[in-house]
């Protein structure tokens, strides 16, 4: 006993130090009430899923298993054969519920992350972002094992773009912290993986509005189209305001005063999800009406108007599905081997738009708009229910002066 005891000393200390000092995938060891805990490298753990519970009494001879663990876990650390459950290194009587296979299942644990963090989020974004999107990507995963997080980052690298990957692993990293904390898991295996993930350098801004002469062929458009003349009003508050289109399919009567000179920005509906919530920042914000934005409201105003109508009703009553405004009037679609094209898509063609954009770059046209007319940031800000900063950080460099000045 005492040579195997002497051969892993030696082991140790050829493992454990290098020339610089000691090892990264050192294991410590600490009394921690009466106990003795090992505190795992930062190459496998950080924070508190680096502490791992021996469930050894801090006697000299309980000192000496703790030892010979700290150098097993070290061991499987070099050989990359490191036990992320820790079960391995328990003893069988401790074994608790974290030894479980279920408990690393990505598709249960992001479950339980979801129903935690529903309270905390906005009711869209709970519904599209973590009930929809990211679960769907999940189940698209290779193995749903938490364990196995290196191979699905590599399968997210292969199948997605950079962004999109990181992104996912941010939600995954924050999943797996959430269930160390809650004692579900004793590690987070996602830990760094999104961090490694560097940001292509020169990726195009997706702030693409549109030209003034742009915006004008597609009201125009609208107002000489037969069937989609309709939402001309729409189309054209939209450009006018800046407004996010959530916004201004929720704006009610109500929110404009009588003589419409103002507009209060209160909340935002996504009728796909059949939600209505506070907009995006969730502040109101008023917003002044110029001459041609009055006359607007004015022309749609109803006589006997009831105040919890909706300004911009679709066709048919209620509220305007945005999806299927964009795919079926702005865009178009096809419908088995007829092809549909929308307004947007017939003056690509015809050459008086230059590329295809969605209706919400609306919004990035009248924000570059008053750029250029040299409305200050913090009032533009004010406007759209942004922050100066965030309009710096987006809009610079895409305003400016077209031609360089002489001098």
């Amino acid at each position: 006993m005492i040579t195997v005891f002497l051969g892993y000393q030696l082991s140790f200390f050829l493992r454990g130090f290098t020339v610089s000092g000691v090892s990264k995938n050192t294991v410590g060891i600490e009394n921690f009430r009466g106990y003795f805990r090992l505190r795992l490298p930062a190459s496998v753990a950080k924070g508190t899923s680096r502490y791992f519970s021996t469930g050894l009494s801090s006697t000299e001879e309980n000192k000496k298993k703790a030892q010979i663990l700290a150098w097993t876990i070290e061991e499987d650390i070099s050989k990359d054969a490191f036990d992320w459950t820790l079960t391995k290194y328990k003893p069988q009587s401790a074994i608790s519920i974290q030894a479980q296979e279920w408990v690393w299942n990505l598709e249960k644990l992001w479950e339980k992350y979801s129903d935690f963090m529903r309270s905390q989020l906005a009711a869209t974004t709970y519904e599209k972002d973590y009930k929809r999107k990211l679960k769907n990507h999940i189940k698209e995963f290779p193995t749903k094992d938490a364990r196995k997080a290196i191979q699905i980052r590599d399968w997210l690298l292969a199948n997605l773009s950079l962004e999109s990957a990181k992104r996912i692993l941010r939600y995954m990293s924050a999943c797996c912290h959430w269930a160390v904390r809650s004692k579900l898991l004793p590690v987070n295996p996602f830990d760094g993986l999104a961090a490694d993930i560097r940001a292509i350098r020169g990726k195009a801004t997706t702030i693409d509005p549109f030209s003034i002469q742009e915006r004008d062929a597609i009201i125009g458009a609208f107002e000489a189209h037969k069937l989609h003349k309709y939402y001309v009003p729409f189309v054209k508050f939209l450009f006018y305001t800046g407004a996010r289109p959530g916004e201004v399919i929720a704006l009610q009567w109500k929110h404009i005063n009588t003589d419409c000179t103002e507009i209060l920005f209160a909340e935002s509906y996504n009728a796909n999800l059949k939600i209505r919530k506070t907009t995006k920042t969730g502040k109101s914000r008023r917003f002044p009406c110029n001459a041609r934005l009055r006359q607007l409201l004015l022309e749609i105003k109803p006589d006997d108007v009831n105040p919890t109508a909706v300004v911009f009703p679709a066709p048919r009553g209620g509220f305007i599905y945005m999806n299927r405004f964009t795919n079926q009037v702005w865009r178009g679609y096809k419908s088995g081997k007829k092809t549909y094209k929308g307004i947007v898509t017939q003056l690509l063609e015809t050459g008086k738009v230059s590329r295809y954009r969605p209706p919400y770059n609306c919004r990035h046209t009248f924000i570059t708009e008053m750029l250029q007319r040299n409305v200050p940031v913090q009032q533009v800000a004010q406007w759209c229910g942004n922050s100066a900063p965030i309009i710096f950080k987006h809009y610079a460099g895409i305003v400016g002066n077209a031609e360089v000045p002489e001098f």
